[in-house]
């Protein structure tokens, strides 16, 4: 199955030198890119592409913002370019429902493999990155904690136990491991556990189980 990204970046020599990276695989095809982040949300409405690779810093809307309107409207998975010192950035990447973080100096390889893992639903793209993330972003000051979500309840024990790795940053195949159980499965279990908590992807799930020290 080929895997249709658009690239939103608003430097252009950078944004060539993804769009030639991903054209160089087999299973990817870029089949738009942006300069802003209006255009990115206006792209990702008109191509509905499976994935946007989105830098946080652009021009018109921020990319926090324009990862927020593609997933809130389900349009696509966002795969955020990064870097550690954009903190804030990447705290409200995280909130929007980004679905990983790549750091932009990630070679050409990793880039590639980061938009297939997307593809086949998992996230937490390179494991150091965004467990950093969530550790960080989930020992941050906040004036009022987070509360209690009601549909918790609704989550069986197999439910609770995925979501509690998930906010350890694990992938689909180490929870496998870790809980003796079909990587499938945990697939399922990830897809369920959003859907009852009204969540838009696994690294939101990862962050409200920081936070509530699941």
């Amino acid at each position: 199955m080929t895997i249709r990204v658009l690239v939103a970046e608003d430097q252009s020599a950078v944004r060539a030198g993804l769009v030639l990276i991903l054209s160089s695989a087999p299973d990817i095809e870029v089949v738009g890119e942006a300069a802003d982040g209006e255009r990115a949300v206006a792209l990702a409405r008109e191509l509905r592409p499976d994935l946007v690779l989105m830098d946080v810093q652009m021009p018109k809307l921020d990319g926090v913002s324009a990862t927020a309107a593609v997933t809130g409207e389900q349009l696509a998975d966002v795969l955020v370019l990064t870097t550690f010192d954009l903190d804030e950035y990447v705290f409200g990447a995280l909130r929007a429902g980004a679905s990983g973080f790549l750091l932009k100096n990630t070679d050409a390889k990793d880039l590639i493999e980061a938009v297939r893992t997307v593809a086949r639903g998992e996230g937490l793209i390179a494991p150091a990155v965004t467990r950093r993330l969530i550790a960080e972003f989930a020992a941050a000051p906040r004036q009022v904690a987070p509360p209690r979500p009601a549909a918790l309840d609704s989550l069986t024990r197999r439910e609770g136990e995925v979501l509690s790795c998930l906010g350890r940053g694990l992938s689909n195949a180490e929870i496998a491991v870790r809980l003796d159980m079909a990587e499938a499965t945990v697939k399922t279990h990830v897809s369920r556990l959003l859907g009852k908590l009204g969540l838009r992807s696994r690294v939101q799930a990862a962050v409200l189980a920081q936070e509530l020290s699941l």
